[in-house]
């Protein structure tokens, strides 16, 4: 396998993103996560698109003029209304759509190809002519014949314009191996950067990115938490992360800001993490199995490094330490470990009634014990 040294990341987060059902950012919110997505490192924030409310369009022109080091783009239709609304939101550049699919083109907008040719052709040519850097936006591209998307591609290229090519899993249907031979096949014919979109459908958005970018792409389409419609899109965390560690991919990306940016889309999104959420869950770093507590306890003892048992360190992507919690799945060590962290001492010999008495808590609370309540049993246990 070859991979890239390095990659580039295209966020999503206030367009796709804000297309998840019920989900509304605000221009002020907007602005807030825009900054914290430069902060953090993205290269190229999509800050919406102007056509769909006049406080969309506000909010990117707001974007525009904080001079940020990321570039700011907008979606737009292959239409000049939507060229001179990007035009007059200052942005840099278009992300150009246009259905490549015959399931699209037929079936949902009615089209005949020639239409389809006709209309992006004439408008990405008139956005590259206004001084607009214009990414193709190949719509539902890995649902179709390859040919068909390839005429669509080859005839903007030659007589529209196509500073970049985005490929497209809309409905996020296809693999990581199919991508990856999609990807390689339009790179051995394209000479511009390749994007990748992809949808999570079957829960494939991030292996499918880097497979990708292993057959030649070179910026990621990513959202914050995943979020969009449908299944999701590519987490921009655990595609950066697994680039990162797994394979060695450099980016721009602050890791130690991905938490606290989790944190503000969750928070101006309303729409929460689970806890076992991979990079950004609360309580990936906590722990309640009686094993895992006797591991972590004998790595302490050893003075050997947390990465023995975890995957990652929790201040590398900007979250808390480990926590060791108790509770039903507690063992003897959990035990003893939690007594030593608290600077508790257990009855002689009673070691495992607190354990007995921890777990039945746990199991009526149908959660884990917090200190105080472990403190309690200690306490309860004593005095039998």
């Amino acid at each position: 396998m070859k991979f890239p040294k390095k990659i580039q990341f295209y966020d999503l987060t206030l367009r796709d993103g804000e297309q998840q059902a019920g989900l509304v950012f605000r221009k002020e919110e907007k602005v807030e996560i825009a900054r914290l997505l430069d902060e953090a490192g993205v290269d190229k924030i999509e800050a919406g698109m102007p056509t769909v409310s006049e406080e969309d369009a506000e909010a990117i022109k707001a974007i525009t003029g904080l001079g940020l080091s990321a570039k700011i783009f907008c979606l737009a239709r292959c239409m000049k209304r939507d060229v001179d609304m990007a035009l007059k939101c200052d942005v840099d550049g278009v992300q150009m759509e246009i259905p490549t699919s015959n399931t699209l083109l037929k079936n949902a907008y009615g089209w005949p190809l020639q239409k389809a040719l006709d209309l992006t052709v004439e408008n990405t040519a008139y956005a590259h002519e206004h001084g607009l850097h214009v990414n193709f936006f190949t719509m539902d591209s890995t649902r179709s014949p390859f040919e068909t998307c390839w005429k669509i591609i080859n005839t903007v290229a030659t007589k529209g314009h196509m500073d970049g090519l985005t490929v497209v899993d809309t409905f996020g249907v296809t693999s990581p191996v199919g991508i990856h031979y999609f990807v390689k096949k339009l790179k051995e014919r394209v000479r511009k950067p390749i994007d990748v979109h992809c949808h999570n459908s079957f829960g494939l958005a991030v292996a499918n990115s880097l497979a990708a970018v292993e057959a030649g792409a070179q910026t990621v389409h990513t959202t914050v938490n995943a979020i969009s419609e449908g299944g999701g899109a590519a987490a921009l965390e655990e595609v950066a992360m697994a680039a990162k560690c797994l394979y060695g991919i450099d980016s721009n990306i602050k890791f130690e800001k991905l938490m606290p940016l989790s944190k503000l889309v969750q928070e101006r999104s309303g729409v929460k993490m689970p806890a076992h959420k991979p990079i950004v869950g609360d309580g990936i770093f906590t722990a309640e199995s009686g094993i895992v507590l006797g591991w972590w306890s004998r790595i302490r003892d050893l003075n050997l490094s947390p990465l023995e048992i975890f995957p990652f360190m929790p201040e590398f992507v900007g979250a808390e330490g480990h926590k060791m919690v108790v509770g039903k799945k507690s063992g003897r060590d959990s035990i003893t470990y939690k007594l030593k962290e608290l600077g508790l001492s257990a009855p002689e010999g009673k070691i495992d009634e607190i354990l007995m008495r921890v777990k039945k808590t746990g199991i009526e609370l149908k959660r884990t014990l917090n200190d105080e309540e472990f403190k309690q049993v200690v306490q309860d246990v004593a005095k039998t």
